[in-house]
């Protein structure tokens, strides 16, 4: 285990030493006093239990210990300088704007809070939040017009140059208005949807090949009275007054489930789950922002999904 005693100060005085080869001469460049370099040292090689240095009138030179310990001192100072330095340039970069592609499937759930919270860390950022269908978002994604996609995982042909870190999985719902004839059955057989109007999602739509298999499965053809949609706020309000069932992923509609205005049919659907998560691109590192804003998207994802898996 790392040994707590050992400190900042330790690994510059180490590095600097090492880099003069003098003790007289690092302690010039880290003014501070010859007696204190070498009490510094000696500390350090008391808490590594290990001599790193051999030390001669013609200086100090570093011990097969030291040589191996260098390296990982070096990375380890190089990269907390690094991690302040991304600090202070999030900071100098207010005024930024981030581009955000977001899915249905995300947008009323853990987007809101995520951009909550990342207002509320003071970094000056404006976000600026783009819908629209998944094949868009990712061709926009491609060509730099936006810095990161939320939603569901897209097909492997179209995730070429592209990176995706998956947060959760969540399956498809069948919902309708409350008081819908099909909620008179606590085992509703789903081909008796097509005694109704379902909205689907469009042909170009990530869900929409989850979506026909699951008809399929259930031995359901073509549907003779469909709507194909990918809009939220006409699916929603459609289907609030209207005897339609509403083919949608579980995320879009969570929040209208859990205040009562919308009903799930009781149908399994347990084959449609699909990863939900962040697609970047990989030939373009994250700004520091940026990678502060998906360290806050994946952290309200897990408290999102744990909070509704209890």
């Amino acid at each position: 285990m790392l040994d707590q005693r050992i400190k900042f100060r330790h690994l510059t005085c180490f590095l600097e030493v090492a880099r003069q080869r003098s003790v007289v001469k690092a302690a010039d460049t880290l003014a501070i006093t010859q007696p204190a370099v070498s009490k510094t040292l000696r500390e350090l090689e008391e808490h590594l239990d290990a001599r790193l240095f051999d030390r001669s009138k013609r200086g100090v030179a570093l011990t097969d210990y030291g040589k191996v310990f260098l390296r990982y001192a070096g990375a380890s100072v190089t990269a907390l300088r690094q991690g302040v330095d991304s600090i202070s340039q999030v900071r100098a970069q207010g005024g930024l704007t981030i581009t955000v592609g977001v899915l249905p499937t995300v947008a009323a759930t853990i987007v809101p809070a995520a951009l909550k919270r990342f207002k509320s860390l003071g970094t000056n950022t404006t976000i600026r939040v783009i819908t629209g269908p998944n094949t868009v978002l990712l061709g926009q994604l491609r060509v730099g017009e936006l810095d990161l996609v939320i939603g569901r995982l897209a097909e492997p042909d179209q995730m070429s140059g592209l990176s995706f870190i998956h947060l959760y999985s969540e399956q498809i719902s069948l919902v309708v208005r409350p008081g819908h004839p099909l909620l008179e059955d606590d085992n509703p057989d789903l081909t008796r949807i097509r005694d109704y109007t379902v909205l689907i999602p469009t042909p170009n739509a990530i869900i929409r090949t989850a979506v026909d298999r699951l008809l399929i499965a259930h031995g359901i053809g073509a549907l003779p009275d469909r709507i194909e949609t990918v809009s939220t706020t006409f699916g929603r309000a459609f289907t609030r007054e209207s005897d339609a069932v509403w083919i949608i992923s579980n995320g879009v509609i969570a929040t209208d489930l859990a205040d009562g205005v919308l009903v799930e049919l009781p149908v399994d659907t347990s084959d449609t789950f699909g990863p939900v998560g962040l697609t970047t691109r990989i030939d373009a590192p994250s700004s520091p922002p940026v990678e502060m804003l998906i360290n806050v998207i994946s952290e309200e994802a897990t408290r999102h999904h744990n909070a509704h898996a209890t």
